[in-house]
């Protein structure tokens, strides 16, 4: 028995060395391999805030070619210094961290302690300037509102090359104020500072002489009712109901939302000559002229989404369906060959005095590309302007129109897409159409049977599309009245259908879930000088405001472009400044006290 027990106890000890010797082997590492090297390409690179740099690594003597990528040391970066992935791809922060340089490294997998580095120098981004508000106005004091992308804080908008007073709203508003001496077009750009300097592309303004009047690009439109514009185009080349939208992408739901208006549904031109019971047939308008006295507006319905008086509104402007308005939309527009300006109001009648009723009304900037606040109607459903979406004949028979035509439909849902700001919506189905959407007449449609009239018309429709801008009969196209048309000629064109047409690619379109966010103006100051005088002499109306895309001054002024206006109060007067945005409406009170 000892024996065995001794023979036992050797087995057993040489099993726990050899236990012990293959648990030191199993828990040690592998060494890395000899002469691992990492290479990154580019070492130094420039990049811009908001933009990318791609960064390849080279690994060597190893079959490991893995790498972990850092920025100042943090796995993948960070919003602050920028992020990189796993490809090497970095992407800058939008804003420059102080200082502005970071350092992207490469470690390898197979051995951490073999890294190589590059170092960028973060520089701000080239800016990108779309508007400027106003981009007419006189000589004199200014102040100015513009909107682009890619703005740095510290960046200055330059005029002619000068820079002006600066102030930084966001990466895509800023505004600037100034003082233009002369008159004359005059571009404005934006330089971003340092690090790496930068001037956007320009947009121009056009300086008047003064007298705070505009400059006379509207001064060509004859006055009167249904006068004629004489080649004078409203708003901006760039603004979309100027917009050349041949090219554009159809949309996807095209078909299906044409199905829904109904393939078969004709044309209708909602204008022409004449009368029909007792009525004209189409929207009028009036220009006039700065003998016509700015009147006040009293509001019946949608004040709290209506521009306030005063307005040039003679007290015969003719409203839609005269001799014999009825109860209808009675829609009323006037253009003020003097200063520029489109005054639109809805459910109009003459009130005490020469001072109008209206449900609503708007005033629109022909000089600019004017944002009312989103959600907020006008004269029209979709918070559009009417007249620039109106088929005139002087247009017509002069070959060109340059513009889209105002359509109705049967039914739209709660909904809009740009230009549109606003819906009034009978339908949940979701082919109905939003306010705002455009249809363009198909390219193969073959207009040569036409007369020079409807063919104008029609290639209109083609190049610029129409705007769907209020509900309606459907398919009928807007125009102005005029005795001029051929009401037999017009009728042709019922021969197109909606099938003839295709929906130009809606993109945004809005809703109360994506209801864009921002800020309504801010009003810095506004001042009267002198603020107390004696009935007759002159009083200066002065302001500093900020994003605002137009501005109305009441009572006694109205609608204002630049920093000031003069005024003449007979008595104590309480001025109040409106400004307006796609956001909101701010306000600043001042009185001129009248001994």
């Amino acid at each position: 028995m000892r024996r065995v027990s001794s023979l036992f106890l050797i087995a057993c000890a040489l099993f726990q060395i050899g236990c012990g010797a293959a648990a030191t082997t199993s828990s040690s590492s592998a060494p890395p391999p000899a002469g691992v090297s990492v290479s990154v390409s580019p070492t130094l690179a420039n990049v811009r805030a908001g933009d990318s740099q791609q960064f390849t690594v080279i690994v060597s003597s190893t079959s490991n070619k893995t790498v972990n990528w850092t920025v100042n040391g943090v796995a993948g970066g960070n919003a602050t210094v920028g992020t990189i992935n796993s490809s090497g791809l970095y992407s800058s922060p939008a804003l420059l961290p102080n200082p502005a340089t970071v350092t992207i490294t490469a470690a390898s997998v197979a051995d951490s302690s073999k890294t190589s580095s590059s170092t960028v120098t973060l520089l701000n981004p080239i800016p990108v300037l779309t508007s400027v508000n106003p981009s007419s106005f006189a000589t004199g004091a200014f102040s100015l509102a513009l909107t682009g992308s890619k703005f740095a804080s510290g960046g200055k908008v330059l005029f002619a090359g000068a820079p002006l007073n600066t102030s930084f709203v966001s990466s895509t508003q800023l505004t600037a104020s100034g003082t233009a001496s002369s008159a004359g077009t005059f571009a404005i750009t934006v330089s971003n500072p340092d690090p790496g300097t930068s001037v956007s592309g320009a947009v121009n303004v056009t300086v008047g002489s003064g007298g705070g009047n505009p400059p006379v690009a509207c001064a060509a439109m004859s006055l009167g009712q249904g006068a004629s514009l004489n080649g004078f185009l409203p708003f901006p080349a760039d603004n979309p109901w100027n917009q050349d939208i041949s090219g554009a992408a159809t949309d996807p739901n095209s078909a299906a939302i044409i199905n829904f208006i109904g393939a078969n549904v004709a044309v209708h031109p909602d204008f022409g000559a004449g009368q029909f019971s007792g009525q004209s047939i189409g929207i009028p308008y009036v220009v006039v002229g700065v003998q016509q006295a700015n009147v006040d507006i009293n509001f019946t319905a949608f004040g709290s989404e209506s521009d306030p008086g005063p307005m040039p509104v003679p007290p015969d402007a003719p409203i839609e369906g005269f001799p014999n308005p009825g109860n209808g939309d009675r829609h009323l527009l006037v253009l003020d060959n003097s200063n520029c300006w489109l005054y639109e109001l809805y459910s109009s009648f003459p009130a005490a005095g020469e001072s109008w009723n209206a449900g609503s009304a708007a005033v629109w900037d022909l000089l600019a590309d004017e944002m009312r606040p989103l959600t907020w109607t006008s004269a029209d459903a979709a918070g559009l302007p009417i007249f620039p979406g109106l088929a005139r004949y002087d247009e017509a028979a002069s070959g060109q129109i340059k513009h889209a035509l105002r359509f109705t439909l049967q039914s739209s849902r709660a909904a809009f897409v740009p230009p549109a700001s606003h819906w009034a919506s009978n339908s949940s189905n979701p082919l109905a159409a939003p306010m705002g959407m455009r249809l363009r007449l198909k390219s193969t449609f073959n207009i040569a049977p036409y007369s020079a009239v409807n063919q104008t018309i029609l290639k209109a429709l083609k190049q610029y599309g129409m705007i769907m801008a209020d509900n309606g009969s459907s398919m009928y196209i807007s125009g102005a009245p005029d005795d001029r048309w051929d009401n037999n000629d017009l009728h042709l064109l019922g021969n197109l259908h909606a099938s003839d047409f295709e929906v130009i690619l809606m993109n945004p379109i809005y809703t109360a879930s994506n209801l864009p966010q921002g800020s309504a103006p801010s009003i810095t100051t506004f001042t009267a000088n002198p603020s107390t005088t004696t009935a007759g002499p002159s009083v200066t109306l002065s302001w500093i405001s900020s994003a605002a895309s137009y501005s109305i001054i009441t009572p006694q002024v109205g609608a204002v472009r630049g920093a000031s206006v003069t005024v003449a109060p007979a008595q104590t007067t309480t001025y109040t400044l409106a400004a307006t945005n796609q956001f909101g409406r701010t306000t600043a009170n001042v009185t001129a006290t009248v001994h």
